[in-house]
């Protein structure tokens, strides 16, 4: 075969490649598209076979540091943990793990920690693999619900935990009243999100819009809010006691999208596990984990991580408080 031709070929199947990407984009259409998406991905087990049972990024150190990917995954749960100050909370308190995935976090938490776990998720093959991960007399239970109309009453749990789910949620103001409201007064709130950078402060540039819709549009992403914005919507409540605490992981958690990809390579047996069609829906990831990494090392996006206590609140300021932060 001639250069000329095998750059043809080449050419063309990048065309391809490219056109099937953009046209079999998973757009947010609603809760359950949603939960379709993590679906799919839970029932053929790719996911879980290249990410283990943590479907979040790593914490490679600072300065980061090359380190098993799996391993910064766990890490990450640990330094979240050290930096919520849940390792000072005493053993046998109720802890609500809002996207929970497959349970990864909720076992450490529930193990290492002595926390009374309940993960919860919009999608139902997510929650039916939890439990099959999940060793019996480990207290961490699972169930499908939706973050945005959580079914807890009001100050069911002492800790309240989310990683990564942010972006899904449509309305980022009923988001954070409902991780708050059934958070106990005194209680804390954990959150680890992808944020993008506050268009308030520096308008996104059109390459920045660009990469913005790619990642909302083939990850079912309604949006993303900044670290500043989430962080006002959760004060907004009335349910936070003091300031909300913020810190930005970036640079910490920045090596986990290229060595996401690395998996491909290092784990050449996936191609004899899922075959074909399981090496087509890997690839199809790469342009938007190379997409995240473009957009989390220039600036556009960023780690966000939150911490809040739980005000003593009555009912009737709580709801007062809820209606405002929504209309905001």
């Amino acid at each position: 075969m001639s250069p000329v031709l095998a750059f043809k070929i080449l050419a063309s199947i990048s065309v391809l490649g490219i056109a099937g990407y953009l046209l079999s984009a998973r757009r947010y259409e609603s809760a359950q598209s949603v939960a379709h998406a993590y679906d799919e991905w839970t029932a053929d087990g790719i996911l879980e076979f290249y990410w283990g049972d943590h479907i979040h990024l790593g914490h490679y150190g600072m300065p980061p540091r090359r380190k098993d990917f799996i391993q910064a995954k766990h890490d990450f749960v640990h330094e979240m943990v050290r930096w919520g100050g849940l390792d000072q909370r005493p053993p046998g308190q109720r802890l609500l793990d809002v996207g929970c995935g497959i349970g990864g976090s909720s076992r450490i938490l529930a193990q290492d920690y002595g926390f009374e776990v309940t993960g919860v998720t919009i999608s139902p093959q997510q929650v039916a693999r939890a439990r099959q991960l999940t060793d019996q007399g480990v207290s961490a239970h699972f169930q499908v619900d939706d973050a945005m109309a959580l079914s807890f009453a009001d100050a069911s749990f002492d800790v309240v935990w989310s990683v990564e789910a942010g972006p899904h949620m449509p309305d980022k103001a009923v988001f954070a009243r409902e991780l708050l409201r059934v958070l106990k007064p005194g209680g804390i709130l954990v959150v680890a999100d992808w944020n993008q950078r506050d268009e308030r402060q520096r308008p996104l540039a059109l390459w920045e819009r660009l990469v913005m819709r790619q990642l909302l549009d083939q990850w079912s992403h309604p949006a993303f809010a900044s670290i500043e914005r989430f962080s006002e919507l959760l004060e907004a409540t009335g349910m936070v006691q003091g300031p909300v605490h913020t810190a930005d992981w970036t640079k910490q958690t920045l090596p986990a999208w290229l060595d996401s990809i690395w998996q491909g390579i290092v784990k050449p047996q996936g191609f004899l596990q899922f075959g074909l069609p399981g090496f087509i829906k890997s690839l199809r990831e790469v342009p938007t984990l190379l997409l995240m990494r473009l957009a989390f090392g220039a600036g556009l996006c960023r780690f966000g991580m939150f911490k809040a206590v739980r005000a003593d609140v009555h009912g009737d300021r709580l709801g007062a408080s809820s209606q405002e932060a929504v209309k905001i």
